[in-house]
């Protein structure tokens, strides 16, 4: 008898970084999800210059659910938000997760805070499911070193994609995203009703400080 694959609903914690405090006075909320093998102490780091510029921006970084040893079974840690393994039922997790993160965190801003979503790498196809499904309706959407998942339902993505803005940002000498392919991503976010803005910056699959800095100034 062949056995039989089964489910079961379970609460467990899950673990974010804030930079800045939530209240009244905030106007600006970051939510930036990090790549795989990373993990969100260390990445919300690239974020600190600008939540020290800006008194009324918070920064929060949401960490994934699974972590693993980068190497053989002792030393540094990341974390992953999904594999091939059981893959739909780890994306429903961790929509479902980041959506009470932010059903939690949100009405603690002010009623018209303005909501950037910044997925990195693996990230960015991560924040793009989640967006599909979320609760607000963000200002604006950045996919850095990154794409747009291209199994999700067209008229979802459509929708989705037609209201909000859209960044895409590479560094020139990424060595896991060629120019053919990022051109590929423009173009096909293009064709699903999209006008996204590119920007290019001097490095390789990292974040660059400069380059946030005008994503910040950037209108959205």
């Amino acid at each position: 008898m062949a056995a039989q694959e089964q489910h079961i609903h379970v609460t467990r914690t899950a673990r974010y970084y804030q930079l800045g405090e939530l209240s009244g006075a905030t106007r600006r909320v970051w939510f930036v999800v990090h790549g795989y093998g990373q993990l969100a102490a260390y990445f919300i780091r690239h974020f600190a210059h600008l939540a020290a510029a800006d008194p009324e921006l918070v920064v929060i970084a949401p960490e994934a659910l699974s972590r693993f040893y980068l190497q053989g079974t002792s030393g540094r840690v990341g974390a992953t938000w999904m594999t091939k393994d059981d893959r739909l039922t780890e994306i429903a997790d961790y929509v479902a997760y980041l959506n009470q993160l932010a059903a939690q965190l949100l009405p603690q801003a002010s009623a018209g805070v303005e909501i950037t979503v910044l997925g990195f790498s693996q990230g960015a196809a991560t924040v793009s499911r989640w967006l599909a499904q979320a609760v607000f309706r963000p200002s604006h959407l950045v996919l850095w070193a990154g794409g747009f998942p291209p199994d999700m339902e067209l008229p979802t993505a459509t929708q989705l994609l037609r209201q909000v803005p859209v960044t895409l940002v590479c560094g020139t000498d990424d060595e896991f995203v060629t120019e053919a392919s990022l051109h590929q991503q423009q173009h096909f976010l293009e064709h699903l009703g999209a006008t996204p803005r590119l920007v290019r910056f001097p490095g390789g699959h990292v974040l660059h400080a400069p380059t946030l800095a005008q994503l910040a100034c950037l209108p959205a």
